[in-house]
């Protein structure tokens, strides 16, 4: 009678990838603007910003992605060699007469 039974469906498990770190910055210039100026009362620590971070080390591929820097693809590499090649065949061909 196992088979009988309802699963219960698997738990949703949301991990952002991407922000606009950009936007975050201003938001926080003008909020601590505004707090200089006294329109806004003053700022308790929030959860927020002590877990800011500290999920990209669950992402393994944007840990890689961010030690690497710029780095050149591999597709690129093998597309520029291929076009060296290429070059080589038209040169080897159009001037000296081989192949």
């Amino acid at each position: 009678m196992a088979g009988l039974r309802m699963r219960e469906p698997r738990r949703f498990n949301h991990k952002y990838i991407f922000v606009d770190e950009r936007k975050e910055k201003l938001d926080k210039i003008v909020e601590n603007a505004k707090r200089d100026l006294g329109m806004l009362p003053p700022r308790e620590d929030t959860y927020k910003e002590r877990i800011k971070g500290a999920f990209v080390g669950g992402n393994s591929h944007l840990e890689r992605k961010r030690a690497a820097g710029s780095r050149v693809s591999s597709r690129f590499a093998v597309a520029a060699l291929f076009v060296c090649v290429f070059v080589l065949y038209y040169i080897m061909k159009t001037v000296y007469g081989y192949i």
